[in-house]
């Protein structure tokens, strides 16, 4: 396995047509893998404005267009691309907020649908509930990659300790989480929240969001971001659109590990976390 993994974190205006959208990503895409990168990470909700009311009307059911364009995307520029996530109707009508992640060769590795819908409603600020149309899913995701194992989680996932723990335990030195936290909940929360999970688990935490666009119905943070297993912000971009390049020195996961050994002195003859399968 190689031990230097090359990043790279899109933050894209999301288009109002699917179409638009596809070709942005594509440019970024582009783009990143000319410099050099090995992974591609998209934004939650990359090709659909993030309203309740669109994903039932963006949605599309695996293997369908969308799916196929990422496929292509990834196959022609041989990147491991985390697609973001994208709205998928599922063949009984169903529609999940669902990660798509594609190897080099353009096959699908892992498919991630979002376990924790956003539903709040904080006064004075946002108020959103996104299992108005979602259905939730129900899978911890992990996947084996030439650079080693990686978790997927989708934005609010990533609030809920348990899951990236979990994830830690089946060998993750790396989670991706495409998201799209907000004008109330990004300023408050964004980095704590990647600087925690890193901290907590001794990872490499990357997150991708879209560009800020104040007039869409739904505005995101932005502020993609990737933080390291000692909990140091490598780097992060602001509101507007660009691309994020860094470099991932996978040794440096079990450094940490070797020096502080927070999860080796975990007390599992006092407390324990299982995973219902």
């Amino acid at each position: 396995m190689s031990a230097c993994l090359k990043a790279a974190l899109v933050q894209m205006q999301v288009q109002p047509e699917t179409k638009d959208s596809l070709a942005r990503a594509e440019s970024f895409i582009k783009k990143a893998a000319a410099e050099g990168a090995d992974l591609v990470l998209l934004p939650e909700m990359f090709c659909c404005p993030y309203q309740t009311k669109n994903f039932p009307l963006y949605a599309q059911q695996e293997g369908e267009e969308v799916w196929q364009e990422l496929s292509r995307m990834a196959r022609e520029q041989k990147v491991i691309l985390a697609a973001g996530s994208v709205p998928e109707r599922d063949e009984a009508g169903k529609i999940y907020n669902t990660a798509y992640v594609f190897d080099r060769e353009g096959r699908q590795i892992a498919k991630h649908r979002k376990m924790h819908l956003f539903d709040i409603d904080v006064s004075g600020g946002q108020s959103f509930r996104e299992s108005d149309t979602l259905t939730p899913g129900n899978s911890v995701t992990t996947f084996e990659t030439e650079f080693g194992v990686m978790g997927l989680c989708i934005c609010y996932d990533f609030r809920f300790p348990e899951l990236s723990r979990l994830m830690v335990d089946r060998g993750a030195q790396v989670i991706l989480v495409p998201a799209a936290f907000n004008m109330t909940t990004g300023p408050a929360h964004w980095e704590i929240l990647f600087r925690t999970r890193a901290l907590d688990n001794q990872v490499f935490t990357l997150g991708a969001a879209p560009s800020r666009d104040p007039s869409s119905g739904y505005t995101s943070y932005g502020n993609s971001i990737a933080v390291s297993p000692w909990g140091d912000v490598m780097d992060r971009l602001e509101e507007q659109e660009g691309m994020l390049l860094c470099t991932l020195d996978l040794d440096r996961v079990a450094q940490v590990r070797r020096e502080l050994p927070l999860l080796a002195h975990r007390r599992k003859d006092v407390y324990t976390l299982t995973e219902n399968r």
